[in-house]
């Protein structure tokens, strides 16, 4: 009897802790849970401390009110000019009413891939393959806006819709990197090609402008040089009609100049005339008479017989000087004639003079 007993207690105790159980619900933050009573919805509960009657309500589904993110396999879309490429998208949504979440579909998450697939389609269809890689931002509105139309009777707000990859075929992908090296080498080509331009312009004006500065710095080099010549002209000629130089002096410093004449680096053969000789004797005997003519004397300070004696003297030199190049010539003359009266039709060398007014140079 006692044995009876106690199981009975027992299971009271058993049957009460699991009617407190089924009578307790603690919902958690961000969630909320679906109550049915006898198979009819009868209430959400919100997160905290629910009471429910026991074995005549019962969660029916627990809905997850943060938004989630979903990432679809990739999809096979056609495009518009015939190209099959892998879409790869991202969904982000949550549930704004459990109670259509849980009735108004059966599998919610199911039904937003299959709209997002079917949608993504229709939207590529219309698209080339360049149009669909550079409209992403276009592709993800209309998936948006057209998903958040769908599911909004489901009790799911579709928050953003991104597409991460889009892959064409391999053929198509090496035909694109192609295309991309060749316009990137074209780019590098003109570029160049753009830089010596510039490059040849600027030194090309840099020569210009150099060339410039140098003809201005020859110019005025010129101008200065003949600025300077000029003066010196004016400084000589100032000079010499102040000094007043008598004719004397002139004569002297003409017969100075002919040794410096004679001596010159170019001068191989100087012919000179057998009256030379004859001709400085003279000059040398009418210097010595110049001192006597009117207005002609030498100025103030000066010992006139010095000088005639030293322009006596240098013609003297000079004629002596005369002598032993007359005699050169005429032993070169010598040996021009016999060779010359070797040879039928020769013609006798002629005799000329260089250094004196009237004679022609004459090359032996």
């Amino acid at each position: 009897m006692d044995a009876v007993l106690g199981i009975i207690v027992a299971a009271v105790l058993l049957f009460t802790v699991v009617t407190l159980l089924k009578a307790v619900r603690i919902v958690p933050q961000q969630r909320m849970d679906v109550v049915e009573r006898l198979g009819k919805y009868k209430k959400t509960l919100s997160p905290g401390l629910n009471l429910l009657v026991p074995f005549v309500d019962a969660v029916r589904a627990k809905v997850d009110m943060r938004e989630q993110v979903v990432s679809f396999p990739p999809q096979p879309v056609i495009t518009s000019d015939n190209l099959v490429v892998s879409i790869d998208t991202v969904l982000y949504f949550r549930a704004i009413d459990p109670v259509r979440a849980t009735y108004e579909i059966a599998n919610f998450l199911q039904a937003i891939e299959q709209l997002t697939v079917t949608t993504l389609r229709n939207v590529i269809g219309s698209l080339d393959l360049e149009r669909a890689l550079t409209s992403r931002e276009e592709i993800n509105k209309h998936l948006s806006s057209v998903l958040d139309e769908t599911t909004g009777r489901w009790g799911i707000k579709v928050t953003r819709v991104e597409i991460k990859a889009i892959e064409p075929p391999p053929s198509i992908r090496d035909s694109m990197e192609k295309q991309m090296r060749a316009e990137r080498e074209r780019r590098a080509t003109i570029l160049n090609a753009e830089g010596h331009k510039q490059a040849a312009i600027l030194t090309a004006e840099g020569e210009k402008q150099s060339q410039v500065l140098r003809a201005d710095g020859d110019r005025q080099a010129r101008i200065l040089q003949a600025e300077g010549q000029a003066k010196a002209i004016r400084t000589v000629f100032d000079a010499i009609h102040q000094a007043n130089p008598s004719q004397k002096v002139l004569a002297y410093q003409y017969l100075q100049s002919l040794p410096q004449i004679a001596n010159g680096t170019a001068n191989k053969v100087w012919i000179v005339p057998t009256e030379l000789t004859k001709a400085l004797e003279g000059l040398g005997g009418a210097l010595g008479g110049l001192a006597g003519m009117v207005g002609d004397e030498p100025a103030a300070g000066l010992n006139a017989q010095a000088v005639e004696r030293e322009a006596t003297e240098a013609a003297r030199a000079a004629a002596a000087e005369a002598q032993k190049v007359d005699a050169e010539v005429r032993a070169a003359e010598a040996e021009v004639s016999g060779s010359a009266a070797e040879q039928p039709g020769g013609l006798p060398a002629p005799e000329a003079t260089r250094g004196l007014p009237g004679a022609e140079p004459s090359r032996a």
